[in-house]
């Protein structure tokens, strides 16, 4: 497949299908599904959960094409060794990290609510990068596998689009990845962190990033596939 380009802002966005990963950050049922541990805190789950469509879409198609997919979930050891003071007690919240919540142990790896929701579940061969922390590459192997694969581009999708996914963008762009983020794959709880969310990546030229959608990905896809085969 050769390089393509795929309309976004602030500028095009240079495809490269056999050196770009879909990133898919902490679609995790305690985030998404109602009756959830994002419901419990009064979040409204509802604009999270309208970025299940077209992520699922998207994954079946890059599936279908052949390309590399990986998901990541938030969440800590069972002992909890792994988690900051700090970040066990931020929120004062009378129910928090390690507690027992609607689907088991609050972000602890191996609880049901830990777990990816079942539209996008991982393959058994698409790596599942379980993060501490709300960067992807933080204190995790990431960075090693997406240079063992050869990939230089990201398309991240998942949420919330203002913490996890800006902060494993940010991340990317460090460490020398493009990446491209359809803002109707990205979800906040929060409408308007939505919109600056997604304003702070594409700024000043693109300072982390760019911004485009799903569709646009797809018609890309879709010109990559018919030029392997003409």
């Amino acid at each position: 497949m050769k390089t393509l380009g795929i309309e976004a802002e602030p500028y095009l966005y240079e495809f490269e299908p056999s050196h770009t990963a879909l990133l898919i950050i902490d679609m995790q049922r305690d985030f998404l599904e109602p009756g959830g541990f994002g419901e419990m805190l009064g979040n409204d789950v509802s604009q999270l959960r309208r970025t299940i469509a077209p992520n699922r879409k998207l994954l079946t198609a890059w599936r279908g094409a052949g390309l590399q997919v990986l998901h990541t979930r938030e969440g800590h050891r069972a002992d909890l060794t792994d988690l900051p003071p700090a970040k066990k007690i931020r929120g004062r919240s009378k129910t928090s990290i390690g507690d027992a919540g609607p689907m088991g142990r609050i972000l602890v790896r191996g609880e049901a609510g830990h777990d990816i929701i079942p539209e996008l579940y991982p393959l058994p061969a698409e790596p599942v990068i379980d993060k501490p922390g709300k960067g992807a590459f933080f204190a995790t192997d990431l960075h090693a596998i997406l240079q063992h694969r050869g990939i230089k581009k990201l398309i991240v999708t998942g949420v919330t689009t203002e913490v996890c996914v800006n902060t494993t963008v940010r991340e990317a762009n460090d460490r020398g990845y493009d990446c491209l983020v359809p803002e109707d794959c990205v979800g906040s709880y929060f409408p308007e962190f939505q919109e600056m969310g997604l304003k702070m990546i594409k700024a000043q030229g693109g300072i982390f990033g760019w911004v485009s959608d799903s569709g646009k990905i797809l018609a890309a896809l879709e010109a990559a596939s018919s030029n392997t085969t003409t």
